[in-house]
């Protein structure tokens, strides 16, 4: 019988363990759980995180998955449920705005997008699957801000980075955008996060009616935008997408 590799199997049960625990596992948690001496376990998770697989928080030192996990390719994500109720909706939504369309969820202390339908034209596009997005400049992020309340406590007890001079980072102000988001129920992103580009997101709930994750789309300001507003049939799009892959994880109506 083929001898195992001892150090894999120890750094296949440590993912495992940061998959089924707490959001963050101290060193000397992981090495107790897994009965690793302390040095063992550190020099297995350094090794994680060097390759992406797992990540550390710089404030606390806590470990929990990272998002190279997500780019080991479609197989992984194919399964992921949110995902592939999205698969055909996005499509659907990137067609009917002309615009690229993201699909994300909460990850660390961001947004990480799980999926992307490019804009159906001829340009030169770069696939962004596992990139990640800021939670208090994307519209992706202020939804998920709005709604969940880890992201919300992310967002807040974290310093907000100016990325252009529309960029919201006073927490009274933030507050009064995620009031805003909940109550129309989409968030925007113009020329918050990057100069020239304007985003729409909506919320997606399962069928318990937690919020799961964000979709929406992304394009230039003068295609989001008319008359200095964002296009209404687009936020409509949005808004109707979220809603039918919501239906699809089995929630109600919201």
């Amino acid at each position: 019988m083929a001898r195992h590799i001892q150090s894999l199997e120890r750094a296949a049960a440590m993912l495992r363990l940061l998959a089924g625990g707490e959001r963050r596992l101290g060193l000397s948690e992981v090495a107790s759980s897994l009965g690793l001496a302390k040095g063992t376990a550190h020099g297995i998770l350094r090794t994680l995180q060097a390759e992406g697989f797992v990540e550390q928080d710089a404030a606390s030192g806590r470990y929990q998955l990272g998002a190279e996990l997500l780019r080991l390719g479609n197989s992984y994500l194919d399964v992921h449920e949110l995902r592939a109720r999205a698969l055909v909706w996005t499509d659907d939504l990137a067609r009917s705005s002309g615009e690229s369309a993201y699909l994300g969820v909460l990850h660390q202390r961001g947004v990480l997008v799980i999926h992307h339908v490019f804009r159906p034209d001829d340009s030169r596009q770069v696939l962004e699957v596992g990139a990640m997005q800021p939670l208090h400049s994307a519209a992706l992020g202020k939804v998920l801000s709005a709604y969940d309340p880890v992201a919300h406590n992310e967002v807040l007890e974290n310093d907000r980075e100016t990325f252009t001079p529309r960029t919201i980072t006073d927490a009274v102000d933030f507050e009064a955008v995620l009031d805003l988001t909940r109550a129309r129920g989409w968030a925007a992103d113009v020329e918050e996060t990057w100069v020239g580009v304007a985003s729409i997101a909506a919320p997606i709930h399962d069928r318990r009616g937690m919020p799961v994750g964000a979709v929406g789309i992304t394009g230039a300001v003068e295609r989001v935008c008319e008359n200095g507003e964002l296009r209404p049939e687009l936020v409509a799009a949005v808004r109707d997408c979220a809603r039918a892959v919501s239906r699809d994880l089995g929630a109600g109506r919201f």
